[in-house]
């Protein structure tokens, strides 16, 4: 009797892990989605003319920077649309959400953790690459793959040059298949690559 509790315990403990991680990926699907309908439609985004003073440090967002935002929260800042202004710089167009702890946070990344330039994000897309073997990224890392991603589409349609267009483009992709690869961790068949549907014909400068 002893024996059987014991295993039926250690049963409800194995599946109470699994469940676990089935949560925790479900929840950085329910962001990746969230981020990606924010990416296609767009709202609002524009150039402007806002020029910024000296940047803000960590500790006047009340620290804690290092710590991702819930994705319903990161979503509704996302969804309220981004500007481009002359100096590369991505800001939220709310300037009431703006003003909130989540985004002075935002505006942090964006300004001093995205890259603002090609050659920044390529190196970027580069260090996510390297990190391809081994465990998933952690939630910091994971947040910044896709605001990389993010901020590549408003670059691409502020572009002028079709060349630089198509390297805007294809940095977005291969984060988008780094995406998938992550998510996939611990999920798909080993050796196997997850489904890239369309970018999967897109060649890797990376190898």
């Amino acid at each position: 009797m002893v024996c059987g509790r014991r295993m039926q315990e250690e049963r409800a403990a194995g599946e109470s892990r699994i469940q676990r991680t089935w949560w925790g990926m479900a929840g950085k699907k329910k962001f990746l989605a969230w981020l990606m309908v924010a990416i296609c439609l767009l709202p609002g985004m524009t150039t402007t003319q806002h020029h910024e003073g000296q940047p803000m440090d960590s500790t006047s967002v009340g620290g804690g920077l290092q710590e991702p935002e819930a994705p319903e929260v990161m979503f509704e800042l996302l969804w309220a649309g981004l500007e481009l202004d002359v100096m590369g710089q991505l800001h939220l167009q709310d300037e009431e959400l703006a003003s909130t702890r989540p985004g002075l946070r935002l505006r942090l990344l964006l300004q001093h953790h995205v890259p603002s330039d090609l050659e920044g994000a390529e190196q970027r897309l580069q260090q996510f690459q390297d990190l391809r073997k081994g465990p998933p990224l952690s939630p910091w890392d994971f947040e910044h793959l896709l605001l990389t991603g993010l901020s590549c589409v408003y670059r691409l349609h502020k572009a002028m040059e079709a060349e630089e267009r198509g390297r805007w483009a294809q940095v977005f992709a291969l984060l988008a298949q780094e995406t998938l690869w992550d998510l996939c961790k611990g999920f798909c068949p080993e050796g196997q690559p997850p489904s890239l549907g369309p970018w999967a014909s897109i060649p890797d400068p990376f190898p």
